[in-house]
């Protein structure tokens, strides 16, 4: 059974008498990978500071597993992890120094746990070179191994993909998928990379001028946004168009799109057998993660 560990309250903020956040909720179980998304300025940023208790909520709630972050901060932040941007690291010492300096900020982080940590984040073979030779990825990978140090349940992350090259992105969406699998492990990660995202997202929340346009687990933002498209296979897409009209797009020679409620489908249908229009196959057309972002946000706009 899946635990709510981040639940975010009508969260308000405002700089200067201009409402930056709008009565944003939302909410991550254990073993969620939730994709927070929206164009720039949208306050992507600001509610993950809100959310560790690096600003001061406007009004609204965080809790985390259960403590509300402005009666009980310590307790409330105590199992979060977190990378803003890109982890602080000390360049001319090792990975192992810059993870033990970090352990000792914790009271039960051992050399066990240590080691642990580097084995789940894939360093082993080069936890002792220091970190000026590791690659972006590989920082990336020591900046998360910091984060869980303390055996976190909540793990938050602001573009963390910045900078990576493709093996990068691969080894760190890997390694997200694996925290929250084996670890249980809830995760906010917020990016531009779409399509990355949705290869391993189960959650979106949509964000577009500090208010959640959509909020729900990914397959479900992307049928809603979809809603209304047919793809139907025939052996004459020519035919099929004039005998269909303006509702199809010719995508081939034996593809049409279809755009149509769900009930006229069978008319269509029947239209088209009974003008010998031969029909293979019909789909619902499920749009990417990124078509869908620019119908609910209408591109990449701040008002």
């Amino acid at each position: 059974m899946q635990n709510t560990i981040l639940k975010c309250e009508n969260l308000h903020k405002s700089f200067r008498k201009k409402e930056i956040l709008k009565d944003v909720s939302l909410e991550i179980c254990s073993g969620d990978i939730l994709g927070f998304i929206g164009p720039n300025g949208a306050g992507k940023t600001t509610t993950i500071k809100l959310i560790l208790g690096l600003q001061k909520i406007g009004s609204g709630k965080v809790i985390i597993n259960g403590f509300d972050i402005q009666k009980n901060f310590e307790k409330a932040i105590a199992k979060v992890g977190a990378i803003i941007e890109n982890p602080d690291l000390y360049m001319y010492m090792s990975g192992y120094d810059n993870l033990k300096l970090i352990s000792n900020l914790y009271p039960n982080v051992d050399e066990a746990r240590i080691n642990e940590v580097i084995k789940l984040v894939g360093l082993e073979n080069r936890i002792n070179d220091k970190v000026s030779k590791y690659s972006l990825g590989m920082r990336q990978r020591l900046g998360v191994a910091q984060a869980i140090l303390h055996k976190p349940n909540l793990l938050i992350l602001d573009e963390p993909t910045n900078g990576l090259d493709p093996e990068g992105i691969k080894d760190l969406r890997e390694l997200l998928v694996k925290l929250a699998k084996n670890e249980n492990m809830g995760i906010l990660i917020s990016s531009h990379n779409l399509a990355e995202l949705e290869s391993f997202c189960n959650k979106v929340s949509i964000i577009k001028n500090g208010v959640i346009v959509e909020t729900s687990d990914l397959e479900t933002v992307k049928k809603e946004a979809s809603e209304g498209n047919y793809i139907i296979e025939v052996d004459d897409a020519r035919k099929a168009r004039m005998t269909i009209g303006d509702i199809s797009t010719a995508m081939d020679n034996t593809h049409i799109q279809v755009h149509s409620d769900r009930e006229n489908i069978p008319f269509i249908i029947k239209k088209l057998v009974l003008q010998d229009v031969k029909i293979y196959a019909i789909k619902e057309d499920v749009i990417s993660l990124e078509d869908a972002f620019f119908k609910k946000t209408g591109g990449n706009v701040i008002d």
